[in-house]
């Protein structure tokens, strides 16, 4: 299999795993707080969401990534890892805008319509990750994060 594709497929992988780690608590946390306002329940849902899931996924990211940007002197390559920075993050950003938007206003919405505050949780994170997936692999293919020769 061509190293681009290896490297998609951990870049997923780590998101799927961050995913499920926040999906998780994010539903827990959802109906611990589901007697306050729906908007302020969608808003602490989300932080929890997000704290959970970018300490998950950069711990995988670097645990996956960190012999990538060592040169054979045992030195960092600055360049190389500056450059793949900027890629990422500005991928994984567009991502995250589309994700946070659809994921507070699905879950507004849910709990604006009676749902259980864990299965709305749920139910918006799951739908707004499809989302962000495609976005994200979008943004990294467009970038040009793993090309050939990179």
């Amino acid at each position: 299999m061509k190293q681009q594709y290896k490297e998609y497929l951990k870049l997923n992988k780590n998101i799927l795993l961050g995913f499920s780690a926040s999906i998780v608590v994010s539903a827990i946390a959802a109906q611990f707080f589901s007697n306050q306002q729906n908007y302020v329940n969608a808003t602490i849902t989300l932080v929890v969401d997000y704290v959970v899931y970018f300490s998950t996924f950069g711990g995988l990211f670097y645990l996956d990534n960190k012999k990538k940007y060592v040169l054979e002197s045992g030195k960092l390559d600055r360049g190389t890892l500056k450059r793949d920075l900027i890629k990422i993050i500005s991928s994984l950003g567009i991502g995250e805008i589309v994700y946070t938007v659809c994921r507070w206003s699905l879950q507004y919405y849910l709990l604006t319509n009676s749902y259980q505050a864990y299965l709305a949780s749920l139910m918006a994170q799951s739908i707004s990750t499809g989302i962000y997936m495609v976005t994200v692999n979008l943004s990294v293919k467009l970038m040009r994060l793993y090309k050939d020769g990179a």
